[in-house]
């Protein structure tokens, strides 16, 4: 029997591993159980949902649904991807083989070790302005951030809240800013506030009002991942063709690591589409 492993548990890789399972394949999930879905509050531009739903219970259904069709999940940490007589996943404690492989890893964010940003995850500290700006329209808002992913949330924000402020904690300014945006360079110490997020207080002992702030940090693991073994990348996205399939054959790609839109719909679409791609590339 084929083996398939997928690497990342979000919306991508759930997806692809329903169609894999479902045709008969022996499937494996391995995530660490990190998600941006996670830190969601609330998702409320997803297909079928009359009311808003929060990305943990989204998470946790998808992945669940995958356990009824026989998906096995584990939890560890990939360190390596490389090709012997077959695809071989290298965790931190066992190599794996698997006669294909999709990278569903999202799109991993750099956080800053800040005071407050765990605390205030899903009550103010956001990981995606296209999904959360509708929540902070008319209100005072900033982003986190030193470069150019900072400046593409800002905006993202711009249109509809009150203002929009880049913080870099200490970082240079970051080149081609919108005039109708600020920048503030200063160390940031916390972020502030009793049950949601209402302020940044700086080193200095300065403070800021806002209401929401967006991390936007990125860190380009999933790529790190596709170069280990040879597969094309631009950046930090891995370059896929129609199929979602890489240059290494068997090797497929889906969500968020693959660039364009980042939203729940385009990683479920591309996760389908690389599970049925990678279904027909092992009956060949």
């Amino acid at each position: 029997m084929s083996k398939v492993i997928i690497i990342g548990s979000g919306p991508a890789g759930v997806s692809a591993s329903l169609y894999t399972a479902r045709a008969g394949i022996e499937t494996t999930i391995i995530s660490t159980g990190y998600s941006a879905l996670k830190k969601a509050e609330k998702i409320e531009n997803y297909y079928g949902f009359e009311d808003p739903v929060s990305g943990s219970n989204l998470e946790e259904s998808g992945i669940n649904g995958a356990k009824r069709l026989g998906v096995n999940v584990i939890e560890k940490e990939v360190v390596g991807l490389s090709f012997e007589d077959t695809l071989v996943v290298k965790t931190v404690d066992e190599d794996l083989k698997a006669d294909g492989v999709i990278i569903a890893t999202g799109s991993p964010r750099f956080v800053p070790k800040i005071t407050g940003i765990t605390q205030f995850e899903g009550k103010g500290v956001s990981y995606c302005a296209v999904c959360d700006a509708f929540f902070y329209r008319g209100k005072d808002v900033a982003v986190l951030g030193d470069g150019e992913y900072a400046v593409h949330e800002a905006l993202e924000l711009l249109p509809v809240a009150k203002s929009v402020t880049i913080l870099t904690n200490g970082k240079p300014a970051p080149e081609n800013v919108d005039d109708n945006i600020i920048v503030n360079t200063q160390k940031i110490n916390s972020l502030t506030g009793d049950e949601r997020l209402s302020g940044v207080e700086f080193y200095d002992g300065s403070t800021l009002d806002i209401e929401g702030v967006f991390i936007a940090f990125g860190v380009a693991g999933s790529a790190d991942l596709a170069r280990k073994i040879g597969a094309i990348t631009v950046g930090k996205d891995i370059q896929v063709d129609e199929n979602m399939a890489t240059n290494i054959p068997g090797l497929f790609a889906a969500g968020d690591c693959t660039g364009g839109l980042l939203q729940i719909s385009k990683a479920v679409g591309e996760g389908a589409k690389a599970g049925t791609q990678l279904v027909k590339y092992l009956r060949k």
